[in-house]
């Protein structure tokens, strides 16, 4: 394995260096001050294009200070005069494949691995990393036969066999029809454990009870999910759910869910926080995921309350709603079941829900759109008590509690907490509450509606750097440094969702903002691995996310991290300054990925530039065959 610097420099060596960098630096200064000059001297004609000014003085191309000049992108040759000084491993390595036993690694919910944890609570299905020692320098294989999965909307009902090769769901759930195998592709009815006429007929019968398509409800969370069929058919009703279930025995049914080009992680109700910020989702829904809600003195109903917008509704279905009808089929007895129920009424009514509706087997609860009521029922309630001195959107690794998140302060009962939102789609532009009311500290109105222009440019650029938005090559997108969610924003024509990220140590907490504009995401910490199976992104986003990380952990790792969880021909948009880009490139350059870095949108003089890298299609078997 090569190093870059191998013992110091001769002197013939560093004045052959000296004189390289003096010609570069000379060249650079004149065709940026051939610019300045060209643009307002009268005694000479003003150029008529960029390109025109740098060869006046000799900056054609292929030299580097004429890097960018041409009208199509470029790659930029920094690298022979950059030194850099970026926490990663040695970037001239040549990464090879992982066994075909990593095909499916989950660094943090690793079945080995979470045997060695505490099962009360479920705390051995939480997140539980390796360490520094155990982490992988190798690259997850995707399976022999794998594919290139379905474009959307075909991929809601279709995925490939070879992608996923897992035919547990179709035996173990065959009665309640979520998936079905059909020669070498799997297809998904939309059926689901309490909704045996299929998810969209499920959801029109909750339609009858909420108002589903006023445009009220956006964002919604689905607690043991499955394979994502409530969150799939709710995204022509334009709501969009986060769904979540853990790893377990029912194999890959998250992984399931966004192969099917559905939001959707890796996640448990345990001991932790869910990483959400408060105040995020219009809706929560629960279909039989066997969450024992009336358990530990309620307290997994008072982290769905931290989450839950005011006004906003939990849906159960399932156990132990209408269990007159089916104990029999639930091998429970009557008394057993109307205990549940009456506990989790009774939790409900401490967290001062109203009971809104309880028809066939779906029962509703709506939050309220204040606590004024509530904290005067703490005479009658007198617990949970309402929490005194928390920061409710702290949930990276942060333990659940028992006591109820306290709403923003309102000047009247029929004030909606922390500021009422716009209805979609209105809301993805309109300033959100958390902006408009100064809560996060350097984040004004104006910033706000720079953003959305700025993004409105980069996607617009973007389009011709990356082609395959315009072919809709991409459905799943992930947003590594999401900020305000603006990239969310200027897609939304695209038939694309994106996983809005802010890095659980960010300066600014922005996820709030993020949900409150009614678009999806998660905290993280991108010195860990993230919550989902290899191959689940077409499109990473990754703007600034190396210039926070470079000091916190090794970048390689990172890099290694992208590379698992993105599908084979997909793309990686990274934005930083020019020396982490070229670190980066030598690294991924070992990666099987091909690169290049290209000028700002704005022009060559930018500091900040793009590094547009595609991940090379490649299976085990292909590897195999080299050998």
């Amino acid at each position: 394995m090569g190093k870059e610097y191998s013992g110091s420099p001769k002197p013939h060596q560093l004045e052959s260096k000296r004189k390289r960098l003096t010609w570069i630096l000379a060249v650079s200064g004149l065709c940026i001050l051939s610019y300045i000059l060209g643009a307002w001297q009268s005694t000479n004609p003003t150029p008529s294009t960029q390109s025109e000014v740098y060869t006046r003085v000799g900056c054609e191309d292929g030299s580097p200070a004429a890097a960018g000049s041409s009208a199509l992108p470029t790659t930029l040759d920094f690298e022979s005069h950059h030194q850099l000084a970026v926490n990663s491993s040695e970037g001239s390595q040549q990464f090879p494949p992982c066994d075909l036993s990593y095909s499916e690694y989950t660094p943090c919910q690793d079945p080995n691995r979470s045997r060695k944890f505490d099962r009360s609570m479920l705390k051995y299905r939480e997140r539980h990393c390796p360490t520094n020692e155990e982490l992988l320098r190798c690259l997850i294989p995707a399976p022999p036969k794998y594919k290139t999965p379905f474009k959307w909307p075909q991929s809601r009902d279709y995925a490939w066999y070879g992608n996923i090769p897992h035919k547990e769901l179709s035996v173990e759930k065959a009665v309640q029809n979520w998936i079905q195998v059909e020669g070498d592709r799997f297809r998904f009815p939309g059926g689901g454990t309490m909704f045996p006429r299929g998810a969209d007929a499920y959801i029109d019968d909750i339609a009858e009870l909420i108002p589903l398509t006023s445009g009220n409800i956006r964002t919604a969370i689905d607690t043991g999910c499955g394979v994502a069929s409530w969150g799939a058919y709710l995204l022509k009703r334009d709501i969009i759910a986060m769904s979540f279930a853990p790893r377990d025995t029912h194999e890959a049914q998250v992984w399931f869910a966004l192969e099917r080009g559905v939001p959707a992680m890796i996640g448990i109700m345990a001991s932790k926080r869910l990483p959400y910020p408060a105040r995020a989702f219009d809706m929560a829904h629960c279909s039989r995921c066997l969450i024992p809600w009336h358990n530990y003195d309620g307290m997994y109903l008072t982290e769905v309350d931290r989450v839950l917008r005011p006004g906003g509704y939990w849906i159960l279905s399932g156990p132990p709603i209408r269990w007159k009808k089916y104990w029999r089929g639930w091998e429970r007895t009557q008394e057993d079941l109307k205990q549940e129920q009456d506990a989790i009424e009774d939790v409900a009514k401490r967290l001062c829900w109203k009971k809104v509706i309880e028809k066939d087997d779906l029962s509703v609860w709506q939050k309220p759109i204040n606590h004024i009521e509530c904290v005067q029922s703490r005479k009658i309630y007198h617990t949970p008590h309402i929490c005194k001195s928390d920061n409710a959107d702290a949930a990276w690794y942060k333990e659940m509690g028992n006591c109820i998140t306290p709403q923003p302060d309102v000047g009247n009962s029929g004030e909606v907490a922390g500021g009422a939102l716009e209805k979609w789609p209105e809301r993805a532009f309109a300033v959100p509450p958390r902006i408009s009311i100064g809560s996060i500290p350097g984040i004004t109105v104006e910033k706000f509606r720079e953003d959305n222009e700025l993004w409105k440019d980069r996607v617009a650029h973007y389009k011709h750097i990356a082609s395959a938005l315009l072919q809709g090559q991409y459905r799943n997108i992930m947003d590594m440094n999401a900020y305000l969610g603006g990239f969310a924003a200027a897609l939304l024509k695209y038939p694309v969702w994106v996983m809005n990220v802010v890095p659980a140590n960010s300066d600014h907490d922005t996820l709030g903002v993020i949900y409150e504009r009614g678009f999806i995401g998660t905290y993280h910490d991108w010195c860990e691995a993230f919550s989902t199976y290899p191959r689940t992104y077409d499109l990473i986003h990754a703007g600034g996310v190396f210039s926070i990380y470079q000091d916190r952990c090794d970048i390689t790792y990172i890099l290694l991290e992208m590379d698992r969880i993105l599908r084979p021909e997909g793309t990686v948009i990274f934005r930083d300054v020019v020396e982490v880009l070229v670190k980066i490139k030598s690294i991924t350059d070992g990666m099987r990925w091909k690169s290049q870095i290209m000028d700002h949108e704005s022009g060559p003089f930018n500091p900040e530039k793009i590094l547009v890298a595609v991940k090379s299609y490649w299976t085990s078997e292909a590897k195999q065959e080299q050998n």
